[in-house]
């Protein structure tokens, strides 16, 4: 059983609006020891839509210490923070990081080039296979510019919002073979640099076969010495937390991994799948 959802996000993130108190309650009633609240800082997020995805940090880490005294006999709260990556951002997270304490720092790329996948804007001018190396190119010019998160977030988040995907009852599958060189560079600049990355079970949620990232870059991160993973649901609604956890541990050991990690105080602790 995974005991830990290392992925939530609460009414902090401008997209959600679950109160923490629900989303824990909702952890102790799936039996989980560790809870983390990952909630959104994407600074510079472009305004092409309702959601800011910024926070006050100071409410933020105020509301998570009175609720982990509150709840301290019944789960574990953790301190996260989803840092949306862009190069450019580097001294301002820093600076973000330096300021408040975290146990847990997810990075992750939701804006490429001033744009979000998720909208049209991006896909303009550019063939489906463009979009997706490029998505990941940026990926590496992030883990170049900055080093202070622990795992990298969904890193196929992209394949989500392929031109005519979210609306789609059939989704889009895409092979590890056709992006190999660039998937290839990801993983090893990700392994280098000391870091890990996300299983996120919301790719299930959202009508795929795979979690992110799919079990074929699973394979490859694990072939290529990567040991370091984190399991989280990333969800936004009490309902969707821990999602599919149970597929996630048998596709994680059927690959060969045996441990996945937690962080507290910004070190991972491992626990057994």
């Amino acid at each position: 059983m995974i005991i830990a959802d290392c992925h939530v996000h609460s009414d902090f993130s401008s997209d959600s609006k679950a109160p923490m108190e629900q989303m824990i309650e909702k952890g102790i009633e799936e039996g989980l020891k560790w809870i983390c609240f990952t909630d959104h800082m994407d600074y510079d997020y472009p305004p092409v839509s309702e959601y800011s995805f910024v926070f006050d940090p100071e409410a933020y880490v105020r509301k998570i210490n009175e609720l982990k005294e509150r709840y301290k006999a019944q789960i574990e709260i953790l301190t996260g923070i989803e840092l949306g990556l862009q190069p450019h951002l580097s001294d301002r997270m820093a600076a973000l990081l330096k300021s408040f304490s975290f146990d847990f720092v997810i990075g992750s790329s939701h804006v490429v080039d001033n744009m979000d996948p998720y909208y049209a804007d991006y896909w303009e001018n550019r063939s489906v296979k463009d979009g997706i190396y490029r998505y990941y190119e940026s990926i590496i010019e992030n883990c170049k510019a900055f080093q202070g998160f622990d795992v990298y977030g969904h890193i196929d988040y992209i394949i989500r919002y392929v031109p005519g995907q979210l609306n789609s009852p059939v989704k889009m599958d895409y092979s590890y073979a056709e992006y190999a060189d660039i998937l290839d560079e990801v993983l090893k600049t990700i392994i280098t640099s000391g870091k890990g990355i996300e299983v996120n079970s919301s790719g299930l949620k959202y009508g795929q076969t795979y979690p992110h990232p799919k079990p074929e870059i699973l394979k490859r991160y694990k072939e290529l010495g990567g040991e370091l993973i984190t399991i989280g649901s990333d969800a936004h609604r009490p309902e969707h937390l821990c999602y599919s956890f149970s597929v996630i541990s048998d596709l994680l050991k059927s690959l060969g991994f045996k441990y996945y990690a937690v962080f507290i105080l910004g070190k991972p602790v491992y626990e057994r799948l």
